[in-house]
């Protein structure tokens, strides 16, 4: 055993898992360890449904941190032990695509910075809204910023930002287009508008692959994903190829959807990805002239979402007239009414998520006056 491995291979054995009492190696839960002198790691992980899915991102930070280690070349195969692999096996209560092929091990992509997954359990809660306005918050800061539409059924971004044409394809890569300092890609610049959405998961996994690999995203500091609303084969197909940092889990207050949402966020601890936290889309409306709180939806299933899972409730973001408005027109409604109580919170859950994902605190024109 070379150097190099030994370090690797010890430190997977400070990993202990809590259910079994011992760690990752002796309870052979790391099998085919392959440790490259160039700093390539692979194995297979060997993840039981009873094991805590957080496992496999200790295992990975771990393996990334040793020194001689190349943290973009670690390869973690994750496979259920009482069925098949893990990646084409969808938590319970997900769709499952008849003949879906199983994917390539997630790879690195570290061109795209922090990759954030912004999901929900249902639509029209406003994800996409949080979505986009975050990314234009994080842009407005000064980070380069992406964002992929993957919600290949209902892609709303090109409306969200005014942007229709289809992008050129320059030297065989797509070149995303570029508003308020976003640079964008979705399916809405492909397909024509009335096109119903027929799409099957290979299909899907497809599509997510080449938004990945096939455009021209430069180098980010942030890498936005809008989801499309459930726990199927888009959200699948972006842990399968990808690794991503954290996922957002956007509600609104009543009860139908903060059951759904919880669905959502148990799929991205099932696979391994860490909540940062709840979003609270539509929350009580102040009325600006009386200062009189309106819940029009109910109150507080932000926070018992956030409760239950265990995590902050990132922001409530409250109903505000003319948003939709704005948003039909492609202008965010951070660029378009950048004082608005729900452009101020939005701005909020960028510096919130920024601190919690990527350090330093960052100050924008909004929050200073």
């Amino acid at each position: 055993m070379s150097e190099l491995s030994a370090r690797v291979a010890a430190a997977l054995s400070r990993i202990q898992n809590p259910r079994l009492e011992n760690d990752l190696l002796s309870s052979g839960m790391v099998r085919d360890l392959v440790v490259e002198e160039n700093g390539k790691v692979s194995f297979t992980f060997l993840l039981g449904r009873e094991d805590p899915a957080t496992l496999v991102r200790e295992a990975r930070s771990a393996v990334r941190a040793v020194e001689g280690v190349n943290p973009a070349e670690v390869r973690i195969s994750v496979v259920d032990p009482g069925g098949p692999a893990k990646s084409t096996h969808p938590p319970p209560g997900a769709p499952q695509s008849a003949g879906m092929p199983a994917p390539p091990p997630a790879s690195d992509f570290p061109n795209l910075g922090k990759i954030i997954a912004i999901s929900s359990g249902k639509g029209g809660v406003g994800k996409s809204t949080v979505s986009a306005n975050l990314a234009v918050a994080l842009a407005q800061a000064g980070h380069q910023v992406g964002l992929m539409d993957a919600d290949v059924y209902g892609p709303n971004i090109p409306r969200m930002f005014g942007v229709f044409e289809k992008p050129p394809v320059v030297g065989g890569k797509i070149e995303p287009h570029v508003a308020h300092g976003v640079r964008l890609m979705s399916l809405g610049f492909l397909v024509d508008r009335d096109a119903p959405a027929i799409w099957r998961g290979p299909i899907i996994m497809k599509i997510v692959q080449q938004f990945l690999r096939d455009v021209d995203w430069g180098d980010l500091d942030y890498f936005i994903v809008d989801l499309p609303p459930g726990t199927g084969d888009a959200q699948l197909s972006l842990v399968q190829s990808c690794h991503v940092a954290t996922a957002v889990i956007v509600t609104t207050p009543q009860e139908v959807a903060v059951g759904d949402a919880l669905r959502g966020a148990k799929m991205f601890e099932r696979v391994g990805v860490p909540v940062a936290g709840v979003v609270e889309n539509m929350g009580a409306y102040e009325d600006p002239e009386t200062g009189k709180r309106i819940a029009f939806f109910s109150s507080g299933g932000g926070e018992r979402l956030a409760e239950e899972l265990g995590v902050p409730l990132l922001g409530s973001i409250p109903l505000q007239p003319g948003l939709a408005e704005q948003a039909d027109r492609g202008v965010p409604v951070i660029v378009g009414s950048p004082s608005s109580p729900a452009a101020v919170a939005l701005a909020g859950l960028a510096d919130v998520l920024h601190r919690q994902v990527g350090g330093k605190t960052f100050a924008l024109p909004i929050l200073r006056g």
